[in-house]
């Protein structure tokens, strides 16, 4: 009985000895292959997401679950300005030359009113101080939408350059992220769409009204964003509704001083606030001055009506039709060049 009972016990030992660690094993190999699933899994969505890195992204405006969607815009070579045989040319437009831009994300749509006021009721951004790098503008002594729309996906309009490139300074503040206005070339590399012509769908001043509102469609007033077709690289309202600021100091000669090959060209600010260049049209003009090379300057009969003295930095009394979109460039700068370039702009 004795040499039985040890033989079933070495057989219990013996057959315990490869099951138990058989199945530790089992579950350890289980383990591992599930971890390495995940590695895997980590590294082919890390490998996706930095082919994706450079697509058209949304970002939610700090204090508030306003969402602003910007386009991808390529870097790439194009022919600035008109040719001399396009319809309606004007002389600031030429000669033609051909720059080379760099990347950048664009807004699909121009800064509403409702984001720009998370911006303007931001309680913690001192109000219109002379010594604070960053500041918000004072209130408006009269409604400068003058009727047309606020809230609901209006343009903000009637305000300054100096407005319109504080909001990036904000935004970079408070998102880390770089925000700046689009320069000349910029707007009309991205505007373009890769196309040549009078207009990003054609040179036939008929079908405008399908991707702007302009005199003719307008009914003297801005309409809400996004609700016309936009260009080739999903962009909205880039003619018509509201003209748009550059950072550009407007020169009328400017394409005569531009050389073939210029990467990246702007006209850096001067001491003088006027003439400051826009692009884009407006509610308010002919289908002709919608082209896409035609260019605008500020002028200071926009702030005539001002009462206050000196005249306000950041509305504008007689400039209803004025308004702007952001860019974000894809090599953002160091802390250093973001807060000089903001400095070089708004003085502190």
């Amino acid at each position: 009985m004795q040499h039985i009972g040890n033989n079933l016990n070495t057989n219990v030992y013996f057959s315990l000895f490869f099951i138990f660690p058989t199945k530790i094993f089992i579950t350890i190999v289980k383990k591992l292959f599930a971890l390495l699933l995940v590695i895997l899994s980590c590294q082919l969505t890390h490998a996706q997401d930095s082919v994706k890195v450079f697509t058209t992204h949304q970002f939610t405006l700090p204090g508030s679950n306003i969402q602003y969607k910007m386009e991808p815009i390529k870097a790439g070579t194009f022919l600035m300005g008109s040719s001399d045989k396009e319809e309606n040319r004007k002389k600031d437009e030429g000669p033609q030359r051909s720059i080379t831009i760099a990347a950048f994300w664009m807004g699909a749509y121009e800064v509403t009113r409702d984001e720009f006021d998370v911006f303007y009721n931001d309680a913690t951004t001192s109000e219109n101080s002379k010594v604070d790098a960053i500041t918000r503008p004072s209130p408006q002594y009269i409604d400068f939408s003058l009727g047309m729309g606020k809230e609901g996906g209006y343009p903000v309009n009637s305000l300054s350059q100096h407005a319109a490139i504080m909001y990036c300074r904000w935004l970079y503040n408070k998102t880390g992220i770089f925000y700046r206005l689009p320069t000349e070339a910029e707007w009309e590399y991205a505007c373009r769409a890769g196309t040549t012509t009078s207009y990003y769908f054609g040179n036939d001043q008929k079908q405008l009204g399908n991707y702007a509102w302009y005199k003719n469609n307008s009914d003297n007033k801005f309409q809400k964003v996004g609700l016309k077709q936009p260009n080739g690289w999903g962009l909205y309202d880039m003619l018509g509704n509201v003209c748009e600021w550059t950072m550009d100091h407007y020169e009328e000669k400017r394409m005569d001083s531009l050389t073939d090959k210029a990467e990246n060209p702007f006209v850096a600010p001067n001491k003088t606030r006027y003439p400051k260049a826009l692009r884009g049209g407006s509610f308010m003009d002919d289908a002709k001055e919608l082209r896409i090379a035609n260019r605008f300057k500020s002028d200071p009969s926009w702030n005539r009506r001002d009462p206050q003295i000196p005249k306000s930095k950041w509305w504008l009394t007689d400039a209803p039709s004025v308004g702007f979109r952001i860019i974000r460039p894809l090599e953002q700068p160091t802390t250093e060049q973001a807060n000089e370039f903001f400095k070089q702009y708004l003085g502190n």
